[in-house]
């Protein structure tokens, strides 16, 4: 329902919402007006591919997820101190998809609260405070999850949130373009290399006496770059921290329920039970509903802190009764196959079109989640960040909705609702290497045939996105009213400018 033009809206948007909450595509943000399955149209009724809203995991506004909250609504809904048997019904059904002895749920209303939750009950048990978090990791908003999601608190600028002491920072087990790289340790287990910066950290905290509470990861990274961990990486990392009488924290927000395709959580692809898992994001299709999963021992040891938990919303009948339909769903149209299915399809054709374009370093992917890592040199592996943002900016045009991530915003990310066919990707695909031979043609990745110029000031930081939804970390700008994508900043004051 549009009650004001997009002009308007933008206008009172502007004026009344956080200056720090930005948009998509800023320069012409899109005005979504109704969605359904994988498709997301404007005031225009222009239908738009929605490849990225992981967040609507069975597809938009499907209807029986619509109709179970609309049922539960006009019935009752109440917090949980008053008996309900959605709330029971949905544990039970969250811990029959778990492996044994992940068998206590305490219900949120979003991964960040999960996430802080997370951690409380990780200290309780473990009587210790040191917590060790991946490179490029993002776990949440609330000041708690910041400080371990470097993702974020790196672009903090102001002095005022700054890392703690007790959060260790280990590389992200990336091995195209990582502190490891397959090219050049190519006899090396990757998988040890870096689990080994893990114990690292864990054998300096033992000399100084100092207890690890936890290591947070979630089973895919994705704010780093749609980072797929090398095989037995979490064995290994698992068994330092346990041995040090830490515990580890599988966050499932945005890679979980199936999505991985092989497996219904994507920890298990890995091989290992961790002891605490959090979840969200695709439990409620776009409501708010998360939860914490644990095991008894540590559930007790957090109770015996004396601290009650008490959470308003946190599994409310409406909530529960969501989320269950959520899992009918997955379950009947049998979306965790498709996932595996379709995107072992879609990573195919991405190789395939890798072999024409050398601008492709990487396609990596499980199921629904697969990312593409854009280059200027093959050898190299230097980041094309501004032909990736051509790259979504022009896909946008072809009514396709795409994003990056990763530190230098050069990964195309694709995360879409699970219901995507493979009639979807063919056409992203072809979609694709249009705008590709366009870049080609135009030589985007030779520096004689972009335009470019350097202008003196202040390097603006942006901290969430940039007008084409580019995750940026301090690589897009604006200096005298002029826009900038830093492909290479340095240390000065002076940026380079691409238009």
């Amino acid at each position: 329902m549009e009650r004001f033009s997009k002009e308007i809206t933008l206008e009172k948007r502007n004026k009344h919402i956080g200056d720090a909450c930005t948009l998509f595509f800023k320069h012409d943000p899109l005005k979504i007006t109704k969605a359904s399955k994988q498709y997301m149209y404007d005031e225009k009724d222009n239908a738009y591919l929605d490849c990225i809203n992981n967040v609507c995991h069975v597809g938009h506004c499907h209807p029986n997820v619509v109709e179970a909250g609309y049922e539960q609504m006009k019935t009752l809904n109440t917090n949980s101190r008053f008996l309900h048997d959605n709330m029971v019904m949905l544990a039970e059904r969250l811990i029959s998809t778990l492996p044994e002895g992940l068998n206590t749920v305490y219900f949120t209303n979003s991964g960040s609260e999960a996430t802080d939750l997370a951690i409380r009950l990780a200290n309780h048990h473990t009587h210790g405070s040191e917590q060790i978090t991946l490179d490029h990791a993002y776990h949440g908003h609330v000041i708690s999850a910041l400080d371990i999601s470097p993702y974020k608190l790196g672009t903090c600028t102001d002095g005022i949130h700054t890392h703690s002491d007790n959060v260790h920072i280990v590389p992200c087990p990336d091995t195209y373009r990582g502190k490891f790289r397959d090219c050049d340790y190519p006899e090396d287990n990757m998988a040890h290399l870096y689990a080994n910066e893990v114990k690292a950290v864990i054998d300096k905290l033992k000399k100084e006496k100092k207890q690890v509470s936890m290591f947070i990861a979630e089973s895919m990274q994705s704010c780093a770059g749609q980072v797929i961990f090398p095989e037995g990486y979490l064995q290994k990392v698992y068994k330092h921290v346990h041995d040090a009488g830490g515990i580890c924290i599988a966050d499932e927000v945005q890679v979980g329920f199936g999505r991985a395709g092989s497996h219904f959580w994507t920890f298990q692809t890995q091989g290992v039970i961790p002891d605490i898992v959090t979840i969200g994001k695709p439990m409620g299709n776009g409501h708010p509903v998360a939860a914490v999963i644990t095991t008894k021992d540590i559930s007790m040891s957090f109770k015996n802190s004396g601290m009650e938990y008490f959470n308003t919303y946190g599994g409310n009948p409406v909530s529960c009764a969501i989320a269950l339909a959520v899992m009918d769903v997955i379950e009947e149209e049998k979306l965790q196959e498709n996932a595996l299915v379709t995107g072992k399809y879609w990573v195919s054709q991405l190789n395939e079109i890798k072999k024409q374009f050398p601008i492709i370093g990487d396609v990596r992917g499980l199921g629904m989640f697969i990312g593409i890592d854009l280059v200027k040199d093959r050898e190299t592996r230097e980041p094309a960040s501004a032909e990736a943002k051509h790259v979504i900016a022009r896909m946008k045009e072809e009514f396709i909705i795409l994003s990056t991530d990763g530190p230098y915003c050069n990964i195309i990310k694709m995360k879409p609702p699970m219901c995507f066919t493979k009639e979807n990707v063919d056409h992203v695909c072809q979609k694709l290497v249009m705008v590709l031979k366009e870049i080609e043609g135009k030589n985007m990745n030779s520096n004689a045939n972009m335009k470019k110029s350097v202008i003196s000031g202040k390097k603006e930081t942006l901290s969430d996105s940039d007008d084409s939804g580019v995750s940026v970390n301090g690589h897009h700008g604006f200096v005298n009213g002029q826009e900038y994508v830093a492909v290479h900043p340095g240390d000065n004051d002076s940026v380079t400018v691409v238009t």
